[in-house]
């Protein structure tokens, strides 16, 4: 410990001299650790004390560790309440009316908010050449029956000679060769027959087809509904399968909606839903579930729900997206 002290405050001159070089090594480390910690020994301030305790306490959680940390309700369980969803509303019967050949538009009946009857014309097309080729049809027609009922009385008079011409060959009363002569004559006739016929019926079938192209140029409501879409004008160019109008019935509607795969037990057929609508808050309209999709889509997870609205209100229009809830 003398030894220490001295090291302390003895030059290393001194040291060097009067100590040998072994303890001369141990003076000087001895020496040096004593002065290190002669500068850090200070006594603890209460700034020390207070920032050790600190950090003893654990900091709280941040808002967003909380939210982390906190399990929220499901939509659709019973801590969130009835389930809720949307989906749009539509008709069973939904058309596009095209048209049937290629012409030009020369008429409008309806336009968009237009109630049409099934079979009623919406529009109407060029039809005077048609209309002209169905008429001369029908001519040939005519004349192809006249020539066939003439040549089927010449047939009529040929049997009656031909008869005779037996009884008389019977009788030795006529020769063979007159007989032959009557009977390649009555051939003869009924060949024309079945070739006039033949013309008849192909003259028959053009008229037809004449009948069918004039019908198609009256585009027609397919089904009793409303016009909701009319994208042409008068003397518009259009190709045979262009849409010339959208036509969707009225009733009945139907929403359509898909529920998570977690959520599809509660959703049975019959049981009953509650539609609103942003647009009329106060319109709560009753609906049932009327078919369930057996089939889950692998990708998002969802069964598509299709619901019967139950005397839809006449606010409901078909292509509204409504709020959908299940009732109990």
């Amino acid at each position: 410990m003398t030894i220490l002290m001295l090291a302390r405050f003895m030059p290393r001159y001194f040291i060097a001299r009067y100590f040998p070089s072994r303890y001369a090594c141990l003076a000087l480390a001895a020496a040096a650790i004593v002065c290190l910690s002669g500068c850090n020994d200070r006594p603890a301030t209460v700034a020390d004390k207070v920032s050790a305790a600190s950090a003893s306490v654990p900091a709280p959680p941040t808002p967003a560790a909380q939210d982390r940390s906190t399990p929220k309700p499901i939509q659709g369980t019973s801590d969130s309440g009835p389930f809720t969803t949307t989906g749009p509303l539509v008709a069973e019967q939904q058309a596009d009316v095209a048209a049937e050949r290629d012409g030009r538009i020369v008429n409008i009946a309806v336009e968009i908010g237009s109630r049409v009857h099934k079979g009623q014309v919406l529009a109407m097309l060029d039809d005077r050449s048609l209309r002209s080729a169905c008429d001369s049809q029908k001519a040939k027609v005519a004349s192809l029956q006249a020539q066939v009922r003439e040549w089927e009385s010449e047939q009529k008079v040929e049997e009656a000679d031909l008869k005779r011409a037996d009884a008389m060959l019977a009788e030795k009363i006529r020769s063979q060769e007159d007989w032959e002569h009557v009977k390649y004559k009555l051939d003869e006739t009924v060949a024309e027959v079945a070739r006039y016929r033949s013309d008849q019926a192909a003259a028959e079938a053009d008229l037809k087809f004449a009948e069918l192209q004039l019908e198609k140029s009256r585009v027609v409501a397919p089904f009793d509904g409303v016009v909701g879409r009319n994208p042409v004008r008068v003397a518009q160019e259009v190709k045979q399968g262009d849409v010339l109008f959208w036509i969707t019935a009225e009733a009945p509607l139907r929403v359509l909606f898909t529920v998570p795969e977690s959520s599809m037990a509660a959703f049975s057929t019959g049981a009953s839903l509650e539609l609103t609508t942003a647009v009329y808050p106060q319109l709560r309209q009753p609906a049932k579930i009327l078919r369930v999709s057996p089939v889950v889509d692998p990708a998002s997870g969802s069964v598509q729900v299709v619901g019967a609205v139950i005397h839809p209100s006449p606010l409901l229009k078909p292509g509204m997206t409504m709020q959908v809830r299940l009732t109990p």
